[in-house]
């Protein structure tokens, strides 16, 4: 059994904060969630380096044994462009981020993480938190000093021991890699998020709302409700069979995503109500995108362009696979020249790739079809599905066999046509009723039936579907 990934990606600023510092990517193969800090030293650009760099692992060129590889030279290269950055930048230094990635190569799930964001999975309708959090808190609990009610409430609940960041230091990863296992629904998310509502009314959303980006909407709803403090940020991805699978292209939210400048969505709840009173007029006035903003320094711009192009070229890559997996879930029926052949794929080509191959050559040779007929297979007939091109060429069976003479009525039927005894009527006349196909043996549509021996004009017929 095939499985793959049913998902979607959601980032909200929230009702308090006026930029949006998380960064998300949701595609067929990669899952990913960047929470960014260091405020206007560059959070949002921390986020941004990190799906920048990871993005481009969405693919299917994966091997099973080299996922947590591949990870892990795409946060190394994250990692040396944050330290570039800080270089160039001095007033950005101490930016950083956390993140979680899954990287999926047919059923074997590769993850990675640091930081405080978490990967939840809800499998058996029970949720589980897969990720631990690299908090000062998280380690006065593991070592026995607080207990976790005392940490809810701890007032350095937000230092965060291990980052993605500009320290010199490679940052130390958990890993692990996982079983993709059909029916099990996998969450990742910020802690605008996970600090501000219960594990317990996320897990009966994950089980209430069947479709992930209904499911990713009321995550953000739920967030926005208890006050939306920070940035919230969410990734919902269900593991299914391919033949259930839509059609989705790569997401990216937050702020790796063109407009960063989205509003929150806050609605009109009482959080919604109570931060709009307390928001400054500054904060209501339309904000000028980083990208055209002057003040931001040039530096800075040519690297959020940078960001841009190759997260843009990841969405295009991972749109191309959809496509082309779509091509090679069709097939039509066609000819190598002297056989019958069902091609997967479709009849075209883009530059150098081909997207069909053949699936299977049949013993029925083109020479043997009548002369419409093979002029049919040589332009290709479209199939529904595989069951549907062995039909086609099964009833081409049925119109194969030698080409026997036509006869010109014009003729006298008392002589042979190559000048022979006549054909004595009582074998069966020369021209009657049993030359002609009967209604059973011609294709549906007529694309199929051998040209009239009485005329040598083609008449018309219906030729779409006709095999």
């Amino acid at each position: 059994m095939s499985v793959g990934l049913n998902y979607a990606a959601r980032s909200d600023v929230g009702l308090v904060r006026s930029t949006n510092q998380d960064s998300g990517y949701a595609g067929p193969h990669l899952l990913v969630l960047a929470d960014g800090m260091g405020g206007a030293a560059g959070g949002d650009i921390a986020s941004s380096i990190a799906v920048g760099h990871l993005a481009p692992l969405d693919g299917e060129a994966h091997g099973g044994d080299d996922l947590l590889d591949q990870l892990r030279r795409a946060v190394a290269g994250a990692h040396h462009d944050l330290m570039a950055y800080s270089e160039e930048k001095p007033e950005a230094a101490g930016l950083g981020t956390t993140v979680i990635a899954l990287l999926r190569s047919g059923s074997k799930i590769g993850m990675i993480h640091v930081g405080d964001s978490r990967a939840y999975l809800l499998r058996d309708r029970v949720l589980s938190q897969v990720t631990t959090d690299h908090t000062l808190v998280e380690h006065l609990v593991a070592t026995g000093q607080i207990t976790e009610e005392e940490a809810e409430h701890h007032p350095q609940r937000s230092v965060i021991l291990r980052v993605l960041g500009d320290d010199p230091d490679a940052p130390e990863l958990d890993e692990s890699i996982r079983e993709a296992r059909e029916d099990d629904r996998w969450l990742l998310c910020s802690d605008g998020l996970s600090s501000y509502v219960s594990p317990e009314t996320i897990t009966e959303t994950m089980l209430a709302e069947a479709d992930p980006g209904r499911c990713a909407d009321q995550l953000i709803d739920l967030a926005l409700r208890a006050g939306g403090p920070d940035n919230i940020t969410v990734v919902v991805a269900d593991v299914v069979n391919t033949t259930d699978l839509p059609a989705t292209a790569p997401q990216i939210v937050g702020a790796a995503e063109t407009d960063r400048t989205r509003p929150t969505r806050g609605g009109t709840g009482a959080a919604a109500r109570a931060a709009a009173l307390t928001r400054s007029p500054d904060e209501d006035r339309e904000e000028i995108p980083p990208d055209l903003d002057e003040s931001e320094p040039p530096g800075r711009r040519a690297l959020r362009w940078a960001i841009s192009v190759v997260v843009v070229l990841a969405l295009l890559a991972g749109a191309a696979a959809i496509g082309y997996r779509w091509t090679q879930s069709q097939y039509y029926v066609g000819t190598d020249g002297s056989h019958v052949v069902i091609y997967q794929g479709v009849p075209t080509t883009l530059g150098p790739l081909e997207l069909s191959r053949q699936h299977q050559v049949t013993e029925l040779k083109l020479a043997e079809l009548p002369p419409f007929v093979q002029s049919r297979v040589e332009a290709s007939i479209s199939a529904d599905d595989l069951a549907d091109a062995e039909q086609i060429v099964e009833r081409l069976t049925e119109q194969s066999g030698p080409e026997e003479p036509t006869e010109d009525p014009s003729e006298d039927p008392s002589e042979s046509p190559r000048g022979g005894p006549s054909q004595d009527s009582s074998t069966g006349p020369s021209n009657g009723p049993s030359e002609t196909p009967t209604g059973r043996d011609r294709p549906s549509d007529g694309a199929g039936a051998p040209a009239p021996a009485h005329s040598g004009t083609q008449t018309s017929g219906t030729t779409g579907g006709g095999f």
